[in-house]
C-alpha cells in the first residue's frame, strides 16, 4: 500500500482555503501543503441576498488553481464545501452549479448544524477538554456549540460573522463606541434565543477561525510568548478587552501595520473581537483557548475513518501518529524503554507521590526520545526538543508539551536550565526540578536496554531505607545494560536521593 492525498477545500465567507493531506502507507497522516484566498464573499453579496457574477468568479478560479496545486500534488480525490456565504445566498443553487462547471469540482453546501459538527470533531479529536462551549466566528456566520463528555449536546449557527457585521457597522473600517454596543447587542439578542448558551458557566470557551486565530498571534506577539504554537494557547477574558481597547482607536491604515495582525484582517477584526466578546460574556465562560484546527480538520478525520472519525485518546493518538511519520526510529527498543520507564515510576509512587499526569509525561518522553536521531545521530536530543516542541503533540498543554520535550530531550542541568529559561514565561520553577527527576529515571529506564535488544523480561523496583533495588529478570546476557547503568545511577542518586542496587536472576 503506498500513501495517499486528498484535498480538502473550505469556501468560507471570509476567504477560501484548500488543505492537502497525506496518509502514509504505515497509517501516519500529515498536512503537506496549504493554499488559501481572501475571497470576501459576504461582502459581494448585494442588497437582494444574491452573489453576483463577480464573487462566482472568484470561487471558480480560486478552485481551478487549488484543483491544478492538487493534481500537482498526485491528490486522488478533492471534497469541497461551501458554507455561510453560499449557503445564505437567495441564488445558491446557481452558484453551486456555475462553479462546479467552471472549475470541475463538486461542492456540497454544509447546514449550519453540520459546519458546527465538523467544526467541533476537529477540535474534539485534537483538544482533550471533557466539557465547554465552542465558537466559530467566520465571515458570514458564527457557530456556537455546548458539548459535554467529549459529546456534542447542543449547536447552533448565527447568520453574522466578522465579515457581513463589519460591512454593517463599520465606518471607513473603524468601529466607535456606537457600532460596539450595536454589534453587542445584536449578538446578545440573537443568543437569548438559545437558553442553553446560558446554561454551563465556568466553562472554557474553545474558539475557532481565522479571527480568534489572529487574535491569538497578536496576543503572543504582544507577550513576547515563547512557543510559537497557536493551538491550545489560552487567553483570558481581560486579553480579549486589551486588543479591543488598542485596536479601536487606531484608523484602519495604522492597524494595518500592527506587528502580528495580517493586513487584510486588519479592517475585519474588530467585528470579529466584538462577537467573540459578547459570546464570551453570555456563557459565562471562565477563559478562552484557541483551537488551531477546525472544520477542514473535521472533514479530514472523516475521511480518514467514516464509520467512526472520533479518537477516544487523543494524547496517545498523537503519539503514535508521530512516531510513524519517523519509521526510521527504532520501535522496539522505545517500547520497551516506555515500558520499563512507567514501571520505575509506578514502583516508586509511594517514594515520590507524583501524580498520573507525570505519569502520562513518562510515557510521552520515554516513546519520543530517539526522534531527533530521524535528523542526526549527532546532538539527537537538541532535534528531539525542537520536534516535541513544535510538532503540536495535541492532548497536552504548551506547558505540557514544554515538560515533556525536556524529559525526553534531558541531558545535562545546565543545558536543561537553559531551555527552561528560554521558555520561563510559561514553565514554573517547579517545572526544572520535575524535568530533572523525571529525566533521570528515563535515562535509568534507556540504560536498561542500551543494547537494544530487550534482554530484560521482567522489573521490580523496591525502595528500603533510602535504596532502590532493581530485580531484573533477563532472558540473555545483559552485560551492556549493568554496565550503562554503572554510568547514570550517579544522577539518579542525586536527584532522588537513592543509592541503587541491582539483582540479576535468568529467566
Amino acid at each position: 500500500m503506498s500513501s495517499t492525498r486528498f484535498g480538502i477545500i473550505d469556501i468560507g465567507s471570509n476567504s477560501i482555503r484548500l488543505m492537502i493531506c497525506e496518509v502514509t502507507e504505515n497509517g501516519a497522516y500529515r498536512v503537506i501543503d496549504e493554499s488559501k484566498a481572501s475571497a470576501r464573499l459576504s461582502a459581494h453579496i448585494d442588497s437582494n441576498g444574491n452573489l453576483p457574477s463577480s464573487g462566482i468568479q472568484i470561487i471558480i478560479e480560486t478552485l481551478a488553481y487549488f484543483k491544478k496545486l492538487c493534481e500537482a500534488s498526485g491528490a486522488s480525490s478533492i471534497r469541497a464545501v461551501a458554507t455561510a456565504a453560499v449557503r445564505n445566498a437567495v441564488n445558491a443553487d446557481e452558484i453551486i452549479r456555475l462553479t462546479e462547471e467552471g472549475s470541475g469540482i463538486p461542492v456540497e453546501i454544509l447546514s449550519g448544524e453540520e459546519e458546527a459538527r465538523y467544526g467541533y470533531l476537529g477540535v474534539s479529536n485534537t483538544l482533550d477538554i471533557e466539557e465547554g462551549y465552542l465558537v466559530d466566528i467566520g465571515g458570514g456566520s458564527t457557530e456556537i456549540a455546548y458539548f459535554r463528555n467529549r459529546k456534542l449536546q447542543q449547536s447552533v449557527s448565527f447568520p453574522f460573522g466578522s465579515v457581513n457585521t463589519g460591512k454593517k457597522y463599520l465606518r471607513n473600517g473603524n468601529l466607535d463606541a456606537e457600532g460596539l454596543t450595536r454589534i453587542q447587542a445584536m449578538v446578545s439578542q440573537a443568543m437569548d434565543k438559545e437558553p442553553w448558551i446560558r446554561k454551563h458557566p465556568g466553562l472554557p470557551l474553545i474558539g475557532l477561525g481565522g479571527t480568534i486565530r489572529s487574535v491569538s498571534k497578536l496576543d503572543q506577539k504582544r507577550k513576547k510568548y515563547s512557543l510559537p504554537l497557536t493551538h491550545n494557547y489560552p487567553m483570558s477574558a481581560q486579553d480579549t478587552d486589551d486588543w479591543l481597547s488598542i485596536l479601536m482607536p487606531m484608523p484602519l491604515e495604522k492597524r494595518k501595520k500592527v506587528p502580528g495582525l495580517a493586513k487584510e484582517r486588519a479592517d475585519i477584526i474588530l467585528p470579529g473581537l466584538a462577537i467573540m466578546q459578547a459570546v464570551f460574556r453570555h456563557t459565562g465562560s471562565r477563559h478562552y483557548i484557541i483551537s488551531g484546527a477546525g472544520l477542514r480538520d473535521g472533514l479530514f478525520f472523516e475521511a480518514l475513518s467514516p464509520d467512526k472519525p472520533e479518537i477516544d485518546n487523543v494524547l496517545e493518538h498523537s503519539v503514535r501518529n508521530l512516531m510513524s511519520l519517523h519509521p526510521a526510529i527504532p520501535y522496539s527498543h522505545l517500547e520497551q524503554v516506555n515500558r520499563l520507564a512507567v514501571t520505575l515510576f509506578d514502583h516508586l509512587q509511594p517514594f515520590h507521590a507524583l501524580g498520573a499526569r507525570v505519569r502520562e509525561y513518562v510515557h510521552v518522553a520515554a516513546l519520543l526520545y530517539r526522534i531527533g536521531v530521524t535528523i542526526n545521530y549527532y546532538q539527537y536530543a537538541k532535534h528531539t526538543f525542537y520536534l516535541m516542541a513544535h510538532s503540536r503533540i495535541d492532548g497536552l498543554t504548551h506547558r505540557e508539551i514544554l515538560i515533556c520535550s525536556m524529559i525526553a530531550s534531558h541531558k545535562s542541568k545546565s543545558r536543561t536550565r537553559s531551555l527552561f529559561l528560554e521558555h520561563k514565561d510559561i514553565l514554573t520553577e517547579s517545572d526544572f526540578g520535575l524535568v530533572m527527576q523525571i529525566g533521570s529515571l528515563l535515562h535509568l529506564a534507556i540504560a536498561l536496554d542500551r543494547s537494544e535488544t530487550q534482554p530484560v523480561n521482567k522489573l521490580q523496583a523496591e525502595v528500603f531505607n533510602k535504596e532502590l533495588l532493581l530485580s531484573l529478570q533477563i532472558a540473555k546476557l545483559a552485560d551492556i545494560e549493568l554496565k550503562e547503568i554503572e554510568n547514570v545511577t550517579p544522577d539518579f542518586e542525586k536527584q532522588w536521593g537513592l543509592s541503587v542496587k541491582t539483582a540479576v536472576a535468568p529467566k
